[in-house]
């Protein structure tokens, strides 16, 4: 294997960092009914969005390279349901979530991103299912930090490079 592997398990931890840290600093701006506010009845509102992340990670990073990513004790449909959770119990199956993210990808060797994973007994690469989860987590994220905005509107702080006032115009 050459430090092309490496590399990308380096990367991809910092990202995984880089996304939950963006993310909690997102909702740590919205108070707990915030987290159950939804933009329309058929959306998904943040407090929603966390249960499924939680119970996607608790599934994808459970026994990784062994089993499949979808595991049989998983209750979806009950994700997308409110039950009025609190903040702090919120919180607690992120945090959860995450620690099993983070316990399986750091312990992963650069041999083991050619290795066959199953998802959804569909057989992929480790490599494809870690882009796979990028690419999940990071459409989620964007929701999360979108709703927010919805909701604090002038109050929300900028969690990214803010845009221009008017007075600092590239004139």
């Amino acid at each position: 294997m050459s430090n092309f592997e490496e590399e990308y398990l380096r990367i991809t931890i910092e990202q995984f960092r880089h996304f939950k840290k963006r993310a909690e600093d997102g909702i740590q701006q919205l108070s707990e009914d915030e987290l159950h506010w939804k933009p329309s009845g058929e959306s998904n509102n943040i407090a929603i969005i966390i249960k499924h992340l939680s119970g996607n990670m608790h599934s994808r990073w459970v026994d990784f390279l062994t089993t499949d990513g979808e595991k049989p004790y998983r209750e979806r449909d009950m994700e997308f349901i409110d039950g009025n959770e609190s903040k702090e119990y919120l919180m607690q199956i992120w945090n959860d979530g995450w620690k099993l993210l983070f316990n399986t990808i750091e312990s992963l060797k650069a041999e083991d991103l050619l290795k066959t994973v199953t998802l959804r007994h569909q057989p992929l690469s480790a490599f494809q299912a870690i882009q796979t989860e990028i690419a999940h987590i990071s459409y989620h994220l964007g929701q999360i930090l979108y709703i927010g905005k919805q909701i604090r509107d002038k109050d929300w702080i900028i969690l990214s490079i803010p845009k221009k006032s008017p007075e600092e115009s590239n004139d």
